[in-house]
């Protein structure tokens, strides 16, 4: 076991490229191909209804109108915007430190936790396939400290629970509380879709009590993970809510001030107009994010909900991508001259002989 796991360890003195890591992480994804093939389905259904919906409404787009919308947008409001979405990324850190904690990693510090998060994410997100795209850069930074891939996948996994757990329950708030903003997006009717959103705050409610009795273990032999229990999965909601909420008011900040609304309607479209962009695992949500967003807020003028669009991507997806390029690419460079040292393997560390 330890000399399957000594394989996928990345020392410092002989730094190895990242394809390595791409083709571990991609070993591992094509392992379940069924998955993998309803996933791939479920995209492409979500990109052309996407695709077909930004063609009707972007067919008769004035681009004056959206260079003087961007043009008219006050560098206060950007700065506040961005404030915002620097909260978000922060929070977005606790994402992998929380699921280090939760399969028992004490030992891997924030920094590291943080660095993984954020460059995964932004990277990953931006790219698409986040599964090897988003997998490939968290095995590298956490292969110094003995993580393998399935230490990898359980990071994962934990991470895509906090990021679901709190968008359902923001949404499912949100559709209870004004049902009609989902309609614009989901063409279903109000009372079904406050009917929806209770039976989704009454399944985390369910998922919640299911942990209180006793530890869950999920999985089978190295895939196991042991769920955060009830106390911790209630902080593990908390953080999703609270990056989602961060991203919401970075997105609120920036809609015209004509007609107005209310924050809650917005984040209840801005929350599906998310979710569709992770499901449909087009790079940095494009197309899928921008079609909801503007089938769910009709009552707009389309070049200036356009041009909020292009300044929330600006912040939110662009300049997180590059910097996290930059960040990575500096890390690789130190690596690659010497600098930066990696932690031994701690199932691999051997007493010298004597």
């Amino acid at each position: 076991m330890n000399q399957l796991r000594s394989r996928h360890i990345i020392r410092a003195d002989h730094p190895k490229p990242m394809r390595n890591e791409a083709r571990v992480i991609a070993q591992a994804v094509r392992a379940k191909p069924a998955y993998h093939r309803i996933g791939v389905v479920i995209s492409l259904i979500i990109i052309v209804a996407a695709g077909v919906a930004l063609f009707y409404l972007l067919r008769d787009i004035e681009l004056a109108k959206v260079l003087a919308a961007l043009e008219g947008t006050k560098i206060r409001t950007v700065l506040v915007a961005a404030g915002f979405v620097t909260a978000g990324y922060l929070t977005l850190t606790f994402y992998d430190f929380f699921a280090l904690r939760t399969i028992g990693r004490r030992d891997v510090p924030y920094r590291t936790a943080a660095l993984a998060s954020f460059t995964s994410y932004s990277i990953g997100h931006n790219l698409g396939a986040t599964a090897v795209t988003g997998g490939m850069i968290r095995y590298r930074i956490y292969s110094a400290y003995g993580l393998g891939v399935i230490d990898v996948a359980k990071i994962a996994f934990i991470t895509g629970l906090t990021f679901w757990l709190g968008n359902a329950f923001v949404l499912g708030i949100g559709m209870v509380y004004a049902p009609e903003a989902a309609s614009a997006v989901s063409q279903l009717p109000p009372a079904l879709n406050r009917a929806i959103g209770c039976a989704g705050l009454l399944a985390i409610l369910g998922y919640v009590i299911w942990l209180v009795p006793r530890p869950r273990v999920i999985g089978r032999n190295h895939w196991q993970v042991t769920l955060p229990n009830a106390p911790l999965t209630l902080v593990q909601i908390g953080i999703g809510v609270l990056d989602l909420s961060f991203a919401g008011l970075a997105m609120y900040m920036l809609m015209p001030s004509e007609p107005p609304i209310g924050f809650p309607p917005l984040l209840v479209t801005f929350v599906m107009g998310t979710l569709l962009g992770f499901l449909s695992h087009s790079p940095g949500s494009l197309g899928v994010f921008d079609a909801a967003m503007l089938v769910g807020l009709q009552q707009f003028e389309k070049e200036q909900l356009l041009a909020s669009l292009l300044i929330f991507r600006l912040l939110y997806f662009v300049i997180p991508f590059f910097l996290a390029i930059t960040v990575v690419g500096i890390r690789e460079g130190l690596l690659a001259a010497g600098f930066g040292a990696r932690r031994p393997d701690r199932d691999n560390t051997r007493k010298p002989a004597p």
